[in-house]
């Protein structure tokens, strides 16, 4: 039996003893073809990716030689006709065979997307996870773009397991051991809000009200410094919340979990009955409802882990392509759609306009994987409420949930860099008709990602009167959503890319 170690230096081990798997670049091809994750890789895809730019003139039988002295270190015993059971031929390529228990990285990511049965399964699963971390992702293999992507993929899910695991920790009221690991992963990832909530919420828990504050503080610091932001809702909420001492912050009472059962196995489109609360939801909130349609079950998973773990938000339907989305957008009448943008049979972008042109609409953000997708301004036009990236922190994708339901609109610093880039060439200095200058004002506040409370910082204002200004501006112009009044500032030349604070 071989197992594989990717969570750090990379190796593999039979009996306990470590194998010899010959040199870096040899080593390079089985790391390769674990990240693959049982998938096979095309030899072209090999020899690109092990020599980028200039392969050597015998690449192939190179690879061809790695590949066999990598079958003797893997499966000394084999017969030598007998076929490989681990590093196998998968034409065009190769492939490798293993339990997903055998291969640390992929055991990792199984436990930490899984759906667990409640606080203590979860808080158990976490801290297996995480005690397969022995160093940075496939250590040794740096300079290589694909093995540098992995190793951020999987530290990015590192991250969310220390989080779930003090979410779950706290739900259970283990308040005080968790501490000192918040604060510390706080410190070093200062822009992951859902770790200052965590860590605020235990301060709290803990009898120390003014550090909780404090904690908070230095997040909003953290976030103006780096970003130019302001705390996201979440964070705004929970520090109202501990200067009123709202009762559901305290420490919940002992409480069974659920009994045991596996993840659910329906069918790929699922929904739950209309009006159903998160199980996080404060008592008398209504919860959230959030519909995710990608086709991809990797990223539907990971979205509902996410959702799983933020208090007031409740998963109603998944959906493979456009077509089911807006089905189910009939039947279940989300208050949010995370849709991604490319789907078969219907695109993101078509369902998208078909959903927001009904009455009543759900707000919908639009998810990609490259913040230079060519269909962004598009997406923006139909009047989606964001755009942000499948990569995306955590918070990041909570974030931009709560901003559309408060009527805001939140792009991805990424994306947001691409639109004012598109928008360079585009000056037109005509402003719409009937618009008073603080009309136009206002347009440029909102165009340069002001939100309501700062905006009425700005005016010295009430935060109410800007909103409903913004509210009958939207109206007056014939459009959906703030992010339309983003794009017809631009449009117009009322805020071009070298304003201050675009």
């Amino acid at each position: 039996m071989v197992t594989f170690r990717a969570l750090g230096p990379f190796e593999a081990l039979s009996d306990g003893e470590t194998l010899d798997l010959g040199g870096q670049r040899q080593q390079a091809v089985l790391a390769r073809l674990l990240v693959a994750g049982g998938r096979a890789v095309p030899v072209s895809m090999l020899i690109d990716e092990l020599w980028p730019g200039e392969p050597p003139a015998q690449a192939l039988s190179t690879i061809q030689g790695y590949v066999s002295r990598l079958r003797r270190a893997l499966e000394p015993n084999r017969a030598p006709r007998e076929e490989a059971g681990v590093l196998v031929s998968a034409p065009p390529g190769y492939a490798l065979r293993a339990d997903v228990e055998n291969v640390d990285s992929w055991h990792f990511e199984h436990l930490v997307k899984s759906d667990h049965e409640g606080p203590a399964v979860t808080l158990q699963r976490m801290e297996t996870a995480l005690a397969l971390w022995r160093g940075p992702a496939l250590a040794g293999f740096q300079e290589l773009a694909w093995a540098q992507t992995e190793a951020t993929r999987l530290d990015e899910l590192r991250l969310l397991a220390v989080e779930r695991r003090a979410d779950a920790a706290l739900r259970l009221g283990r308040t005080g051991p968790m501490i000192p690991d918040l604060e510390a992963h706080a410190s070093a990832h200062p822009l992951r809000e859902e770790a200052w909530r965590l860590l605020a919420l235990a301060l709290y828990r803990a009898g120390r009200q003014g550090d909780a504050l404090g904690a908070l503080r230095r997040a909003r610091e953290a976030l103006r410094d780096e970003l130019g932001l302001d705390l996201g809702p979440t964070l705004q909420r929970l520090e109202q919340d501990i200067l009123v001492q709202a009762e559901h912050l305290d420490a919940p009472g002992p409480a069974a979990d659920a009994p045991p059962g596996g993840p659910s196995k329906g069918p790929s489109v699922v929904s739950a009955p209309a009006g159903t609360a998160g199980a996080g939801a404060a008592p008398g909130v209504a919860a959230l409802r959030v519909l995710v349609a990608d086709d991809q079950a990797l990223v539907r998973t990971g979205l509902k882990v996410i959702l799983d773990s933020e208090p007031g938000l409740d998963l109603v339907g998944e959906a493979e392509n456009g077509e089911q989305a807006i089905a189910l957008v009939q039947s279940v009448r989300p208050d949010v759609v995370l849709m991604d943008i490319q789907m078969p049979r219907l695109d993101g972008l078509a369902a998208a306009r078909r959903i927001l042109a009904a009455e009543a609409p759900p707000k919908v953000i639009m998810m990609t994987t490259f913040g230079t997708d060519e269909n962004l301004y598009a997406a923006l036009r139909a009047g989606v409420s964001g755009f942000v990236l499948k990569t995306s922190a955590p918070e990041q994708l909570i974030a931009a949930v709560r901003a559309a339901v408060a009527g805001d609109a939140l792009l991805d610093p990424a994306v947001t860099t691409h639109l004012i880039a598109a928008f360079a060439g585009r000056r037109d200095p005509a402003a719409p008709e009937g618009l008073s200058d603080s009309d136009l004002d206002l347009i440029k506040l909102v165009a340069r990602g002001f939100t309501n409370r700062q905006i009425a910082m700005t005016l010295a204002v009430p935060e109410q009167e800007v909103a409903d200004e913004v509210t009958a501006l939207l109206r007056g112009l014939g459009l959906v959503d703030r992010a339309q009044l983003v794009v017809l500032a631009y449009e117009r030349g009322l805020v071009s890319p070298g304003s201050p604070g675009a």
